[in-house]
């Protein structure tokens, strides 16, 4: 007999276990549609992901246009590619002197010219009142002297000078022009107050990284006149040489006009082949070279620089410059140096043509540091001239007419400071430097027949090579209030020449140190050309430079002046520009 509830629980089971099938079959399809609602929305993510990288890439590139514009706005900016500086110096001196007696020259000429003149007018076709003893007339006279002029002015060599001088006429001639003399008595000249504006602009234009130009504008010149005539003597015999007048390598560092000249514009181009090499070519910084900026109150010469001691002339050339990265030798560098110092322009067929004057130098620091810096160079200048190109001096228009030889310049120097003496600290310089001529056989006509540093006035003297020598020491203390007091001295052999007629003291001469003839040679004293010696006193200030090798350093910031026989005395008061008060110096 069966059970009925067995059966109705197995019914429920069968029918349960029917239905099993499509719930899951449903969970299934629902689990499907899940799955490809995510993919679809993954998809979309997807889509928006990669739209929204794009955005980004976009974003990203219009970001850089940006930026570049931004850095080329930047770039052509003034302040990224030109640097402006300057500086302005008012000066008061009062100049005072002895001299010693002279003959002026010009004056003895004009003597004979007029005297001569005012015999033969007086009497045509009598016997001269002055060359009489010659058997000449006065119109004789007059033809005579016409000659010697043209005769002198036709004399190239050592050997015709000589045949000129030592023809009896020409002896009798010049025997007859000493009676014409015009004699200047030893006086003592002064001038109370001489005052001079130096105006100054500096420009540093970076053309690329590694190419710049520099240059300087400099205006100098005398209150209440636009000419050199309170430096010169105007009107009267100068006293010194290189006071004569204004030339190219004097320009703007002797107070005579309200001109801006150009003193410096150089181009440099820095780490040639990744190295520390620079080329640089233009008008040169040449002037005012160390250790001149103790006393001139600037920047430390970089490495474009040169030793005051030999030339402080401002020429133009170019330089290839190397320093080496040795470290025993902190800072050093070389280079070789090229200048022209006059150019002769086109050359001539029947004449003995005059060359171009040239300048090459070897510079050598060893070591270039704050607390030392070590140099040595060597200078050749070559077909030196007789006279630079000058206008409206006492002489006349004087330009060169000849090459007189060669010249070798040997410089030994060092400079320093020490740090932390008593509240402020000490500078120091020594200086050294020999000069050789190498004179070859012309003479000057225009001056007499001299040579290079050979013979006198219508004396000359066969090519003898001279040689010259000079020192030149100093000190200056540095108080922390800016204050500096300094002290130097220099003297220079009786043959010394340098090629530097800069100084930084208006009516000072600066072409050889103390107790050497300001002339080449004593020749020169029938011109009234009288040397005279100096000692100074000089305030400065420090500064940065970057020199010409890109290298960045601490600097601080002086040319022998001054000679024998004349004694003068500057009582000085100018502004600079980095000091903020009015400094005074008393020089003696």
């Amino acid at each position: 007999m069966r059970n009925p509830n067995i059966r109705r629980n197995l019914l429920a089971s069968l029918m349960a276990g029917l239905f099993i099938p499509l719930g899951a079959q449903a969970a299934d399809a629902e689990l499907l549609r899940k799955i490809e609602a995510l993919s679809q929305q993954l998809e979309q993510l997807k889509a928006q992901v990669e739209a929204s990288q794009e955005a980004s890439k976009q974003a990203v590139v219009a970001v850089g246009e940006v930026k570049e514009k931004v850095q080329r706005n930047e770039d052509r900016s003034l302040d990224k590619w030109l640097t402006v500086g300057g500086d302005y110096q008012f000066r008061v001196d009062n100049l005072s002197g002895e001299t010693k007696a002279f003959t002026d020259v010009n004056a003895t000429f004009a003597n004979a010219q007029q005297a001569l003149q005012a015999d033969f007018f007086g009497n045509p076709t009598g016997v001269s009142a002055f060359y009489g003893g010659m058997g000449l007339t006065t119109s004789q006279a007059l033809t005579a002297l016409m000659q010697f002029s043209q005769g002198m002015a036709g004399v190239q060599n050592h050997n015709q000078a000589a045949a000129f001088v030592g023809n009896s006429a020409n002896a009798g001639l010049i025997q007859g022009i000493g009676g014409f003399a015009a004699g200047i008595p030893a006086y003592k000249p002064k001038n109370d107050t001489l005052y001079t504006n130096r105006f100054g602009l500096d420009f540093n234009m970076k053309a690329t990284p590694d190419v710049s130009v520099t240059a300087r504008l400099l205006m100098y010149k005398t209150f209440g006149a636009d000419d050199d005539d309170a430096v010169t003597n105007g009107g009267a015999a100068p006293f010194f040489a290189d006071r004569v007048g204004v030339f190219d390598g004097t320009l703007g560092h002797i107070p005579s006009s309200n001109f801006l000249n150009v003193d410096r514009a150089y181009a440099t181009w820095s780490n040639i082949a990744d190295q520390d090499i620079w080329f640089s070519v233009g008008r040169r910084p040449s002037t005012h070279g160390a250790p001149s900026h103790l006393r001139n109150n600037t920047a430390r010469p970089g490495s474009g620089g040169t030793p005051a001691l030999l030339v402080d002339y401002a020429f133009d050339g170019m330089t290839i410059g190397w320093a080496p990265d040795i470290e025993a030798l902190p800072g050093a560098y070389g280079k070789i140096c090229y200048g022209r110092g006059f150019e002769a322009g086109f050359s001539r067929a029947l004449t003995n043509s005059l060359q171009d004057t040239d300048m090459i130098g070897v510079s050598v620091v060893p070591i270039d540091t704050d607390p030392l810096r070590v140099w040595l160079e060597w200078n050749r200048g070559i077909n030196i001239f007789d006279a630079p190109k000058m206008s409206n001096t006492y002489f006349g228009n004087t330009m060169p007419k000849t090459n007189l030889g060669d010249i070798d310049w040997y410089g030994l120097g060092a400079m320093g400071t020490i740090k932390h003496v008593g509240p402020g600290e000490l500078n120091w310089f020594a200086d050294a430097g020999v000069s050789i001529t190498h004179p070859n056989d012309n003479v000057s006509s225009q001056f007499g027949f001299q040579g290079l540093m050979t013979g006198a006035f219508f004396s000359p003297e066969a090519p003898t090579s001279k040689t010259g020598s000079a020192i030149y020491l100093g000190l200056r203390y540095d108080l922390p209030s800016r204050t500096k007091l300094g002290l130097e001295y220099n003297h220079g052999s009786k043959n010394w020449i340098t090629f530097a007629p800069l100084p930084a003291i208006p009516g000072h001469h600066a072409q050889k140190p103390e107790s050497t003839a300001c002339f080449d040679r004593p020749r020169h004293r029938h011109a009234g050309h009288r040397p005279d010696r100096c000692r100074r006193r000089r305030e400065d200030g420090r500064r940065d430079y970057q020199d010409q090798a890109g290298r960045r350093r601490q600097v601080r910031p002086d040319h022998p002046q001054g000679h024998q026989e004349r004694r003068i005395r500057h009582h000085q008061y100018h502004r600079r520009p980095d000091a903020g008060q009015i400094q005074g110096q008393a020089h003696r």
